[in-house]
């Protein structure tokens, strides 16, 4: 509930801090005293759009901050929201919603000090108050929160609940279906491409780094007669004809020199050691020329066979991948696509009777929701038409219609009818009312008169307060048009409305503010050269003379605050009997 309300240079307000308590809280005054700038304050601290000519004029800034108590029934909601905009609140503490506004006409808001965009604010605050006045933007009057209300009254939001994700696996079959339809040649085209490509990178079979080690045989086949050659003659080289000198002869003479001067002189022993080892290396290496002479031959289908294969390496690399391992892993990649093409999702026979299951379904639990909305909608009428009546409103007909429309790409029914639907079902709601006898119905939102229709919210409201979870209802222009005979039931019916919630009431009759738990008079007075509105709570006496003056004018009377007298009394009685 709200608990505080406090206001800083807004409009006609310097100061001023307002104490609700629970119950009814009525607040009363004269016309032009400021109570359209309260509800302009509860507005713009709720998250509304707010103005900077709201700013007192020669200041700065504006600032407005409520101070909430979480109810003890529904608080869950106020957290998840505040959950999703990371926030934590513990439901015992205070909830501080902040509203400033600049005279440049720049607003921030703050939720327990943080700062958060307006839409936050109001996403929270519209959980915390519900304000019915003279507003064509009541939540009430929109189809979506008609339809809400019904529900509510029903009981039906797991049933909804049901409807919303049956008709979500409807959608995501029948688009399924549409995608695989739309798309069928391009996946078939898609397919083969894919098999071609396989089988292309799979009569090759590329192994990796082959292309290195062909590229290497293929440079020894073409030049293996020239290779041949050279190896021979370094072979001859190196040990020739036993006849003729050559480099083992020469090393064989040095080693044999290098080891007489070691015999000597023992410091030069190191070079006759080098010496046999370079013969001995000598000798390694002309065997391995040898050998390597006697491996090179000349093999002119080999080396056809290498440059076939190596180009089609290179093809394979052109069209797939950098390297080999590029190839392979663009075929690996294939093969997984193709799978996926060739899966049962893409069948459209199974996708077909996937579809029509999740419309049977979807168009069973949509015809059972619709199907109690209907015995909701006339129950719920039935009890507001009595209530209006029991606020003296005459013979007002009311009509809550649960229609479908027509919609070609709808959900079909059983039937044969093809509907619009939504996550909330089949149905459109509208509340429609005969203010009077002989008046055709209309929406609700197309009643001409304010005060009218926050009576009509009223009496809803006083069905609603079982299920409603907004733990603060604010009534502005609840007297309109209503004299103290009806205002006598519609404080009534407002004082009943305490029993789940905190109920805040803005009234001109007395008849209403006698019922308040808590009252408080605003006045307009002059300080300073300035005019200026503040709030007063009022205690017994000044409460009695303030009702005296709203039935007779001011100043009071002795007749007229003996009427405040009576009816005081009235309301004590009335709400003991209720009581007890």
């Amino acid at each position: 509930m709200l608990v505080e309300l406090t206001i800083s240079n807004l409009a006609i307000i310097a100061q001023t801090r307002i104490r609700f308590q629970e119950g009814l809280n009525a607040l009363t005054g004269e016309t032009g005293a400021g109570k359209s700038i309260l509800l302009d304050a509860l507005g713009a601290v709720l998250g509304a759009r707010v103005s900077s000519d709201l700013v007192r004029t020669g200041e700065k800034s504006a600032l407005v901050e409520g101070q909430f108590e979480l109810p003890a029934v529904g608080f869950e909601r106020v957290l998840d929201v505040l959950d999703e905009i990371g926030i934590e609140c513990d439901p015992v503490d205070p909830l501080i919603l902040t509203r400033e506004i600049q005279v440049s006409g720049r607003s921030t808001a703050r939720i327990n000090g943080r700062l958060v965009p307006a839409g936050q604010l109001s996403a929270v605050g519209s959980l915390l108050v519900d304000i019915h006045g003279q507003s064509d933007h009541l939540r009430i009057l929109d189809a979506n929160e008609q339809r809400r209300i019904l529900d509510r009254y029903a009981g039906l939001e797991e049933q909804r609940e049901a409807v919303s994700l049956a008709v979500a696996d409807w959608r995501a079959a029948r688009k399924a279906l549409q995608d695989v339809s739309a798309g069928a040649r391009e996946r078939e085209q898609r397919r083969d491409l894919l098999q071609y490509q396989i089988n292309e990178i799979d009569e090759i079979a590329p192994v990796p780094g082959e292309d290195s080690t062909l590229v290497r045989e293929r440079d020894v086949l073409q030049n293996a007669d020239a290779l041949r050659l050279h190896a021979l003659s370094a072979v001859e080289a190196l040990i020739g004809d036993a006849s003729e000198i050559n480099a083992i002869t020469l090393l064989r003479q040095t080693e044999h020199d290098a080891l007489a001067v070691g015999a000597m002189d023992t410091g030069a022993q190191p070079l006759g050691e080098r010496a046999t080892e370079l013969l001995v290396l000598a000798e390694d290496l002309a065997r391995d020329i040898r050998d390597y002479a006697e491996g090179v031959e000349s093999d002119p289908e080999r080396l056809l066979w290498v440059d076939d294969r190596l180009a089609g390496l290179q093809t394979l690399r052109r069209k797939y991948g950098a390297t080999l391992e590029d190839v392979i892993a663009f075929r690996d990649a294939a093969v997984s696509e193709l799978a996926e093409l060739s899966a049962g999702e893409f069948d459209p026979e199974q996708l077909a009777a996937r579809l029509e299951e999740t419309r049977a379904v979807a168009a069973r639990l949509a015809v059972d929701l619709s199907a109690t909305r209907q015995r909701a909608a006339h129950a719920l009428a039935e009890a507001t038409q009595a209530s209006i009546a029991d606020l003296r409103m005459g013979s007002a007909d009311i009509e809550i219609r649960v229609e479908q429309h027509e919609d070609a790409h709808g959900l079909p029914l059983d039937d044969g009818r093809v509907v619009a639907v939504d996550s909330t079902g089949i149905d459109l709601i509208s509340f429609l009312i005969a203010p009077n006898v002989g008046e055709a119905l209309k929406p609700l939102g197309k009643i001409a008169s304010g005060g009218e229709t926050a009576r009509i919210m009223l009496a809803i409201k006083s069905i609603l307060s079982e299920v409603d979870e907004t733990p603060t209802l604010v009534f502005d222009e609840i007297d309109v048009g209503v004299g103290g005979r009806s205002g006598q039931m519609v404080g009534e019916k407002l004082w009943s409305l305490t029993d789940r919630h905190q109920v805040i009431v803005i009234s001109h009759l007395a008849q209403i503010a006698a019922f308040a738990d808590k009252h408080f008079r605003i006045v307009k007075q002059e300080q300073d050269g300035r005019i200026v509105s503040e709030v007063e709570e009022l205690d017994p006496l000044s409460r009695e003379d303030e009702l005296a003056a709203m039935l007779d004018g001011i100043p009071s009377t002795p007749e007229s605050l003996a009427n405040a007298r009576a009816m005081l009394q009235r309301v004590h009685e009335y709400r003991a009997r209720r009581s007890g």
